[in-house]
């Protein structure tokens, strides 16, 4: 069995999509593991680019199954949007399969995630107002709908009315919003569900029985580590676990079968949303990183927070997702600077600490610990192999990989599938 896991290791926006897309040509199933629409992947290919949000990264590679997996959150309006705009470029999306353990996200899902961001004021998550918090929440109050569900659809509907009833309670009196017609919402799920019903498979025997067959399996999450429900910036974080654990839980397999976990370190640090970012550039030079990396969220817009490289962050990321290879990205971008801080610490308090703590107050407080290294002032986005980089290059990963003890197999120098420098086969 070769199980292979593709994990965040910041806040998201690493690159996850184009590494996925760039293996996904050698395997036979890509599995979306956690998450909704909430993510955004992009994947360049012949320079035409592609933001795929609900859809597995694997998706352009028609050898390659993609499955939908139990733990993920399904928009099937979403779904069906993002499948239709790449059918209109001549690609098909006939091998996708979605478990019917996964749950759907509804309509008023998304209007209380707006209405909660709203009421919150200044202590805002910073959702993508996508619904995914309040469909996690429904999923752990035991109210929530399973894809399954709508294959018996008059069972669905006598459970869409009373739960949609007392939905529009809460967002007409603790909200003051618009309450959902019910006829009108069960007329969009019986178009959706003609749809939908082919694709729903037991995507825990499909996957395990592809990993027991000896086939090549990749898993891929959305968001990273420091989003992750239990070890981010909580409550800045996304409502699931983002990490290789969170496979297990979402996909259904056993960490026995997890043999490679790679974990995605963009070659400095962006963050999307409210919460603590302690490299952060609000300055000329965070606008200089946001305009060469075009950072600006694959979702929403949103121009991204941008900072020098926290290795603290990555490191935290090494340890619980017991990484066995780490592939860098948009190294590319930091060419055009002089000298380039990395975080090795924080000074907390006046005390040194190179870990990252459970304390919200504490990480506010934190100040980052830089160690300064030469720029490299040299265009390196054609370049292919690692002696070919400037010695001040090669000197800035070597010194992430062993402050991470953790061997980077790959460098991404530019957006395209291609543009990599493969130090060591991830597959």
């Amino acid at each position: 069995m070769a199980g292979y896991v593709v994990v965040g290791t910041q806040w998201g926006d690493e690159g996850k999509g184009k590494v996925v897309d760039l293996l996904g040509s050698d395997v036979n199933m890509v599995v979306r593991f956690q998450g909704g629409n909430n993510a955004g992947h992009t994947v360049v290919v012949n320079g035409e680019k592609t933001v795929l949000h609900l859809l597995p990264s694997g998706i352009l590679n028609t050898n390659a199954l993609c499955v939908i997996g139990p733990g993920v959150v399904v928009n099937p309006f979403v779904l069906f949007s993002e499948i239709e705009t790449l059918e209109k470029r001549g690609l098909t999306c006939g091998h996708l399969r979605i478990s019917g353990r996964a749950h759907l996200i509804m309509p008023y899902h998304i209007r209380i995630d707006e209405l909660e961001e709203m009421r919150a004021g200044d202590r805002k998550i910073g959702t993508t107002k996508n619904g995914i918090g309040p469909c996690y929440a429904d999923k752990y109050s035991r109210i929530g709908f399973r894809v399954s569900e709508l294959a018996s659809f008059d069972s669905f509907c006598e459970k869409l009315k009373s739960t949609l009833a007392f939905k529009n309670e809460i967002i007409a009196k603790v909200y003051g919003g618009t309450p959902f017609d019910y006829e009108e919402m069960k007329e969009q799920f019986r178009t959706v569900r003609e749809k939908l019903l082919p694709m729903i498979t037991d995507a825990v025997d499909l996957v395990n029985n592809a990993l027991d067959e000896d086939q090549v399996v990749l898993f891929e999450g959305a968001q990273a580590n420091m989003l992750d429900i239990n070890y981010g910036t909580y409550p800045y974080v996304t409502s699931s676990s983002p990490t290789a654990a969170g496979v297990c839980e979402g996909a259904g397999v056993s960490p026995h079968k997890l043999q490679h976990i790679i974990g995605i370190a963009k070659a400095y640090s962006t963050r999307v949303g409210e919460g603590p970012f302690v490299t952060e550039q609000i300055n000329e030079t965070g606008e200089k990183l946001r305009e060469l990396g075009a950072e600006y969220g694959a979702t929403t817009g949103r121009p991204r927070r941008c900072g020098w490289l926290d290795l603290p962050v990555v490191r935290q990321a090494v340890r619980i997702n017991g990484l066995t290879d780490i592939a860098l990205t948009k190294l590319d971008i930091l060419s055009e600077f002089d000298e380039i801080p990395v975080c090795i610490g924080y000074n907390i308090s006046g005390k040194f600490r190179d870990s990252i703590p459970a304390s919200l107050e504490d990480y506010y407080i934190a100040e980052p610990v830089y160690k300064t290294m030469p720029g490299w002032k040299t265009d390196i986005s054609g370049v292919r192999t690692f002696d070919e980089l400037p010695e001040a290059c090669r000197n800035y990963v070597l010194f992430i990989e062993e402050y991470l003890k953790t061997p980077i197999s790959l460098v991404s120098v530019g957006p395209e599938r291609h543009a990599n420098i493969i130090r060591r086969s991830l597959i």
